[in-house]
């Protein structure tokens, strides 16, 4: 790939579609209702408060180690003043913006550079940007299974759903 392939993908490809995904993923998570939050429906799986700041959070993860151009490991703990799906929504929209200015801007030249994944993978910078896509939309539609059980209304994600029209 070439900086200038790398920049039209970035451009016209990874960012209108990082925003699309990133309005949807923030529906899914205000429909969770606050007195439920810590529903999960198996012992094994995150409750909708803890998989809610893992998107968001993720996202983040993802986009930073891009413009960075090196993965590090972090905590990756949720504050703890954030204990409502609500706090999670306020805490993404103080930073995504911000993080996703600063993906595009990131020089041609460093989209294409290889980024270690704390050994397990490699790939140029900008495709950190796709694999930060399917993970969200994969934990989103994780997510999005736990709002019936919850007695929450699913919105509309890809096209109408029982409860939300187009």
């Amino acid at each position: 790939m070439t900086p200038e392939q790398a920049t039209f993908l970035l451009n016209e490809i990874y960012l209108p579609q990082i925003r699309n995904e990133h309005a949807t993923t923030r529906r899914v998570i205000a429909a969770i209702p606050a007195d439920q939050s810590a529903y999960r429906p198996s012992t094994k799986c995150m409750c909708a408060l803890e998989l809610a700041w893992h998107i968001v959070s993720a996202e983040q993860f993802f986009m930073n180690g891009i413009v960075a151009g090196k993965y590090e490991r972090g905590d990756g703990a949720k504050p703890d003043a954030l204990k409502t799906p609500e706090d999670i929504l306020q805490w993404d929209q103080k930073h995504f913006d911000q993080t996703v200015s600063r993906l595009a801007g990131v020089p041609p030249n460093e989209l294409i550079q290889p980024i270690d994944f704390f050994g397990f993978m490699t790939f140029p910078a900008l495709q950190f940007a796709g694999l930060m896509c399917s993970h969200s939309v994969h934990h989103r539609g994780q997510l999005s299974s736990y709002l019936r059980p919850m007695g929450a209304k699913v919105p509309r994600i890809y096209g109408p759903s029982g409860d939300e029209p187009m």
